[in-house]
């Protein structure tokens, strides 16, 4: 066998192999466009059974199984820190739903898929079932960033993925204690006493961890360079702790840890949240990685036909039953209950915690607990590859995506602003325009523009923006302190290559110069608030204009010398903007965005009306023209905000 020929490798080795496939899948998912999950697996696979250079437990030893469950409990507490309840608005009846009906119901479905679809016994088929309750948020999270949802349904999807992991577990140490009632000499007044205890003991941890976090975090008990081991500290103590009480009980008890502290409305909450972030990235990787490296195909083959029809059974039959009538008699459009019924793939959580009480199983005396290990495997990479390339698509035929393609937040209504984004209006580019000043977005406005009136640091902004639909933020308020808090705050969210920022006047003087790590990108020649506002009064205007075959870049920057390059839209109509490093994509199809000179505009638009069959600019109509071109009196230089800023908090 590979496994055989191949030599064994050290625990330090084996690790870094972990993190360097884990990682280098996502990383190359993300090029690729594709979801990372897929990768991740099939890496692990290739790396484990295939080739047999990589075994777990093997090269990791006995530990591996125990790394893996505090990962989980670590990736669970994370997914606890994003339900913040203001986040479920018109979403709150449905997670409900799902949860107090869907679990329960999705149990019983799962479990006779189990018994009917794959031939378990009803012992495995009821242990199992309470296992498959769980969606997956280490699925979920990857598939919601990748989709671009709108908020609703995502909402829906990552509450249900994350209340119901635990839920599932203790679903599954319910069944495991009646079988443990049939099998043994227990009552079942003594396995009721015990599982009450242990859930209600591990409910109690949870909270107290929660709030003895948040309690020692607002009255600075804990310095700031603390703060994050001080939380890993506690979160390992509050899933050890439950978990002697009642097995499996941890992922309850650090699930609620981490509502607890989302909706503390801590200070220091973004820094601890983004931290977690990271630290989950890795731990997911990590943890695909060693349960596809762990499988064993011999186990596989004790699989038959009966494993498809139980994956077809709980994919159409038991998922979407178990949605459609939780989510019955609700005001949620049936669209959305059509994309949350079909959408449930299934994650580390399902593998891990279902080779546990496969083992469990095996020891009493229940025989085919051996195919539970394998069959929730071949769950999983169903599931995944399924919902990894066919959520998107489903949800943009259903009409339940963000936006089409990635569209452009501006901060700051003015003349230069409101500008751009009627030209972007024009090319189809999404595109949203925010201020605190309502005159700021009268421009804007009157264009047709879609506007935010308020901080789009606020918790309202939060709520209303669809931000799943955006992919650039450009700041271009008159205020460069707050441009530049802007474009800090919404970095690590949009990523730093997508943050754009007017350039600060004073940048050039050394005592006014501030760290590469704060502020945003700059563009159109590094030019200030006030240089492209007074552009725009001088008659510079906007322009979109394709590239051709016959028409090039070199043929557009010799017609227009003085034009500012701005970005371009490629020919998925996703945007980009440039600065000076950055390189523009000059095929056919390609449409450069620019400000040009009036003279320049004036020439290209006699141009263009005498031959309207002429490559080059997409020239606006008269109305267009004049509405991007017309002085108002509210965007003046400089200009003014009455009553100032408030900074955010």
């Amino acid at each position: 066998m590979a496994t055989e020929l191949a030599g064994a490798l050290s625990p330090v080795t084996a690790i870094a192999l972990v993190g360097a496939l884990g990682v280098g899948s996502q990383w190359l998912a993300w090029r690729l466009r594709m979801p990372a999950i897929v990768l991740m697996l099939l890496a692990g696979l290739l790396a484990g059974p295939v080739t047999g250079v990589f075994d777990p437990e093997r090269d990791i030893g006995p530990i591996y199984k125990p790394l893996i469950s505090l990962a989980v409990a670590v990736i669970l507490f994370e997914g606890g820190l994003t339900l913040n309840f203001h986040t479920l608005r018109d979403a709150t009846q449905g997670v409900r739903r799902l949860i107090f009906i869907g679990a329960p119901l999705g149990w019983l479905t799962s479990a006779l898929a189990l018994r009917w679809g794959a031939g378990l016994s009803w012992e495995s088929s009821a242990v199992f079932g309470g296992i498959m309750i769980v969606t997956g948020p280490t699925v979920i999270a990857p598939l919601l960033r990748t989709a671009r949802l709108s908020r609703r349904p995502a909402a829906l999807l990552q509450w249900e993925a994350i209340a119901n992991d635990p839920l599932g577990a203790l679903a599954a140490v319910l069944a495991f204690e009646a079988v443990l009632v049939l099998r043994t000499a227990e009552t079942w007044f003594e396995a009721a006493v015990d599982l009450g205890t242990g859930i209600g003991v591990a409910t109690l941890i949870g909270a107290a961890g929660g709030y003895g976090v948040t309690w020692a975090y607002r009255r600075a008990r804990v310095p700031e360079f603390m703060k994050v081991p001080v939380l890993f500290a506690v979160l390992l103590v509050v899933f050890a702790v439950a978990n002697e009480v009642l097995h499996e009980s941890g992922l309850l008890s650090v699930t609620i840890m981490g509502i607890v502290i989302a909706n503390a409305n801590l200070p220091a909450y973004e820094e601890l949240r983004r931290f977690k972030e990271h630290a989950t990235v890795l731990l997911v990787s990590g943890v695909f990685i060693l349960l596809a490296a762990s499988l064993d195909f011999s186990a596989l083959a004790a699989l038959d036909w009966r494993a498809a029809l139980f994956v077809a059974a709980v994919v159409l039959i038991a998922r979407p039953v178990t949605v459609l009538v939780a989510l019955a008699s609700t005001t949620l459009p049936w669209k959305e209950r059509a994309l949350v019924a079909f959408t449930g793939p299934r994650g580390v959580v399902l593998v891990a915690v279902a080779g546990l009480f496969g083992d469990r199983l095996l020891g009493l005396g229940v025989a085919d607990g051996a195919l539970i290990g394998p069959l929730a495997f071949v769950l999983v990479a169903a599931t995944v590859v399924l919902h990894g390339f066919t959520l998107g698509p489903f949800a943009r035929a259903m009409g339940l995506l963000a936006a089409e393609s990635p569209g452009v937040l501006i901060v700051g209504g003015n003349y230069w602003s409101s500008g751009l984004a009627e030209a972007l209006k024009r090319a189809d580019v999404d595109v949203l325009v925010t201020d605190p000043n309502r005159g700021h977005l009268r421009r804007a406005r009157d264009a047709g523009i879609p506007t935010f009136f308020g901080d789009v640091l606020s918790e309202a902004a939060e709520l209303r923006i669809e931000i799943a639909g955006f992919k650039t933020v450009i700041a271009t308020t008159d205020n460069d302190a707050y441009n530049t808090l802007v474009a800090t705050e919404l970095a690590p969210e949009f990523g730093r290559e997508n943050i754009y920022q007017v350039a600060r006047e004073k940048a050039a003087f050394a005592r006014h110069a501030l760290p590469a790590s704060l502020g945003g990108r700059n563009f159109a020649g590094e030019a200030t608030y006030n240089e492209l506002n007074r552009l725009m009064w001088k008659g510079w205007t906007f322009r979109i204009t394709r590239l051709t075959e016959e028409y090039g870049m070199a043929e557009w920057r010799a017609k227009r010398p003085e034009a500012k390059l701005l970005g371009f839209i490629d020919t998925d109509g996703e945007i980009f903007f440039v600065s000076e490093d950055d390189e523009v994509k000059t095929d056919p199809g390609v449409r450069l965005v620019s400000m040009l000179p009036p003279e320049e505009a004036q020439r290209d638009d006699a141009e263009k009306k005498a031959d309207p069959a002429k490559e080059g600019d997409i020239v606006p109509d008269d109305k267009d023209k004049a509405a991007a071109t017309a002085p108002d009196a509210m965007a003046g230089i400089p200009e003014g905000r009455p009553g100032g800023r408030h900074m955010p908090g």
